[in-house]
């Protein structure tokens, strides 16, 4: 009997910052499974923080820390020269902040997820992988890495020690190597529903996706990304929750309990 596939429902959240607001996370809630939450440094600010963990809390959805890079102009998209040692410190201090607002609020984290232009960076970068890596096992090892399927930071978290969530993406493309196309690319983003509900099914329940290249490639799908700041957004989660559930996946992160 072919066991029922299980897939995590993921998003970024938790990105607005002062008086500026990105993204509708209040509805976006019910149709997630885990969201990853800005930490103040490519976005976010602690009563943003505080919000999220508490909308978070309310619809069973795991937290995860979603720290990025010190660039709130470039919104943690564009590269920075660092070093190991900076990323190790970067998401140290970013997660611990993230930990302690989920404390304050009765819950737990469950998962970190680099953002943006980290996330990217140490999926090809080892040593950016291992000290990120390394970095969670240190302050909280029971935590779940979130990385690019196949990429350095999964290996770096499997090798250390780390439960691991390969990540596949609903919106957008890929290369022939597994890596995601550049965001600078105009064929980066999938803007049709139909195809990125099609490729989700396809990376769900064959653990296949077809690259820019023409060629299909095999991919690990435990958890799978969703942008809430689209124009569309809430109507597409709501369309893809309603989709896998009818063709019999569960929608499960592995839900940390509360600690009260």
């Amino acid at each position: 009997m072919t066991p029922t596939p299980t897939v995590d429902l993921n998003c970024d959240m938790g990105e607005s910052f002062g008086a500026w607001t990105l993204g509708n996370d209040a509805a976006l809630m019910p149709f997630i499974t885990s969201a990853n939450i800005a930490c103040g440094f490519h976005a976010g600010d602690p009563a943003v923080m505080k919000q999220t963990v508490r909308a978070a809390l309310r619809h069973g959805v795991a937290l995860g820390a979603h720290p990025g890079l010190p660039d709130l102009v470039g919104f943690g998209r564009r590269n920075m020269d660092i070093s190991a040692e900076e990323a190790f410190d970067m998401t140290v201090y970013q997660l611990g902040a993230l930990a302690a607002v989920a404390r304050a609020e009765g819950g737990q984290l469950h998962h970190l997820k680099p953002h943006g232009a980290l996330y990217n960076m140490a999926a090809t970068n080892a040593a950016l992988a291992e000290a990120i890596a390394e970095a969670v096992y240190k302050v909280q090892p029971e935590l779940t890495l979130y990385g690019l399927a196949g990429s350095e930071l999964t290996k770096a978290g499997e090798k250390i020690g780390l439960k691991t969530a390969h990540e596949v993406f609903a919106d957008r493309t890929y290369q022939a190597n597994g890596t995601l196309t550049p965001r600078r690319q105009p064929d980066a983003l999938i803007t049709s529903a139909d195809v990125a509900i099609a490729q989700v099914l396809r990376m769900v329940q064959e653990g296949q996706v077809r690259t820019q290249q023409g060629l299909d490639v095999a991919i690990r799908a435990d958890t799978v990304c969703l942008h809430g700041d689209g124009a569309h957004a809430l109507e597409f989660a709501q369309r893809l929750n309603t989709v896998l559930r009818e063709a019999g996946v569960q929608l499960q992160a592995g839900l940390t309990p509360s600690i009260q």
